[in-house]
C-alpha cells in the first residue's frame, strides 16, 4: 500500500495475496489444483453453482420453467464453495475449464453435454424447453442482444464498480469515478429501453430480464455492494426500479434467489435444491437447527 503512484514494472509477477478481499481465489493460471469428483443426483440436469448474481441467473431460470409446467426441467443444485476452492477441483473443471460457476451438465440426452458460462445456459435451456425465447426472428434477436449486452456489460458493473467501491484494499477516486460513470450510463441505457417497455427486450419476460435482473435489479434493490444504490442515485432511475420490483415479485425469482445462498437472512437461504420441497422441509430443519 503506498500513496505514491504506481509504476508498472516492465515484466509484471504475480505475488500471491495480491488482490483484495478475494485475493485467496485468484491466480494467473487455470487448470485443476487437486483432484475431487463432482456429486451426482436423480435429475437430468446437475447444476454446480452459488448465489452470485451469475449463479441466481440459472437457479431462476429453472425455477421458471419449473413454474411454467417443463415439468422435465427438474434439477439438483450442488453448493460450489469457491472460498474454498472447489472451482478448482479436478470433477468441475472438466465441466467448466474456466473454473468459474455456474457450471450445468445436461443429462437429459443420449449424451451428458457440459454448459458454461451463465449465457450459454440461459440459451441452452431456453432453447430445450422453448421457453422465454420467441421463436420470431426479430423478437428472439432482440432478446439475444440483451442477453449479450448483460454479458458484456456486467463485468464493468461487477468487476469494475463494485470490486473497486466495496471490496478493494484501497478507495482510489480514479477507478471508483471510472466505473461509477460507467455504471450510471449503463444503468441509463437500461432505464430508456425500460420507459417504452414493460420488460427489457419488449413486453415478453425473457431470459433477457432473468440474465439482467440478479446484477442490475438487486443493485437498485439495494442488495449488492453495500450502500451502492444511494451512492449511485438508483431511484432516480425510475423504470429500472418498477422493472427490478416487478420481477423480485415473481414466486420463480424467490426461491431462485434462495438455492446455493450461503449469506444474509437464513430463512432465506437453500444450501442445495434437490426437490422442490427442499424449499419447505430443507429451510425450516435449518431454522430449527440453528435454534
Amino acid at each position: 500500500m503506498s500513496d505514491t503512484p504506481y509504476t508498472p514494472p516492465k515484466v509484471w509477477k504475480w505475488e500471491e495475496g495480491n488482490g483484495g478481499e478475494f485475493a485467496s481465489i485468484n491466480r494467473p493460471t487455470a487448470g485443476a489444483t487437486h483432484d475431487k469428483d463432482l456429486p451426482t443426483g436423480k435429475h437430468p440436469f446437475q447444476l454446480y453453482s452459488l448465489a452470485t448474481p451469475n449463479g441466481v441467473k440459472v437457479t431462476v431460470m429453472f425455477e421458471e420453467l419449473l413454474e411454467a409446467g417443463c415439468k422435465d426441467a427438474e434439477y439438483d443444485a450442488w453448493l460450489v464453495n469457491i472460498l474454498g476452492g472447489d472451482q478448482f477441483g479436478s470433477g468441475f473443471v472438466g465441466v467448466n475449464p474456466n473454473s468459474k460457476i455456474p457450471a450445468l451438465i445436461d443429462n437429459s440426452g443420449a449424451e451428458p453435454v457440459r454448459v458454461f458460462e451463465s449465457g450459454s445456459i440461459l440459451l441452452h435451456l431456453a432453447e430445450k424447453f422453448e421457453t422465454f425465447l420467441p421463436k420470431e426472428a426479430a423478437a428472439r434477436t432482440e432478446v439475444l442482444n440483451w442477453l449479450f449486452w448483460q454479458m458484456g456489460s456486467a463485468p464493468y458493473l461487477g468487476g469494475g464498480f463494485g470490486h473497486f467501491y466495496a471490496y478493494a484494499p484501497e478507495k482510489w477516486q480514479y477507478p471508483i469515478d471510472r466505473f461509477t460513470m460507467e455504471t450510471k450510463r449503463q444503468l441509463d441505457v437500461m432505464d430508456r429501453q425500460l420507459a417504452e417497455h414493460e420488460f427489457i427486450a419488449g413486453s415478453e419476460y425473457s431470459i433477457a430480464d432473468i440474465a439482467i435482473w440478479p446484477w442490475y435489479g438487486q443493485l437498485v434493490l439495494g442488495r449488492n455492494y453495500g450502500d451502492a444504490a444511494e451512492f449511485l442515485d438508483a431511484a432516480s432511475y425510475k423504470h429500472v426500479v418498477r422493472w427490478a420490483k416487478a420481477i423480485d415479485a415473481r414466486p420463480a425469482v424467490q426461491r431462485g434467489c434462495m438455492v446455493n445462498r450461503t449469506m444474509g437472512d437464513p430463512a432465506k437461504q437453500l444450501h442445495e435444491r434437490h426437490d422442490a420441497s427442499d424449499f419447505e422441509t430443507r429451510t425450516q430443519d435449518k431454522l430449527a437447527g440453528a435454534e
